[in-house]
């Protein structure tokens, strides 16, 4: 997890970071069509960006859920991660 790997360093900016990603979460939880869909990275996939970190996720209409499938460096290459 992120959260560890800043821990390793820095343990008050771990648990920073952790509430900082919370409330981001939050936030497309209650506004996921703020965010655009990006089909090259997968069906029905849409992306928020936090910091240098990429939140992946899809809303599944049936349940009114919005799902995180992944947080990664917005370095990676984001459709090679969905093949």
């Amino acid at each position: 997890m992120v959260g560890n790997f800043i821990a390793r360093d820095n343990p008050v900016r771990a648990v920073n970071f952790i509430k900082e990603l919370r409330e981001k979460l939050h936030h497309i939880g209650q506004n996921p069509l703020l965010y655009q869909l990006r089909p090259e990275v997968g069906l029905d996939a849409r992306i928020a960006v936090f910091g240098r970190y990429i939140i992946l996720f899809r809303i599944i209409p049936a349940r009114d859920v919005v799902r995180v499938e992944r947080v990664v460096s917005g370095y990676r290459d984001l459709p090679a991660l969905t093949r």
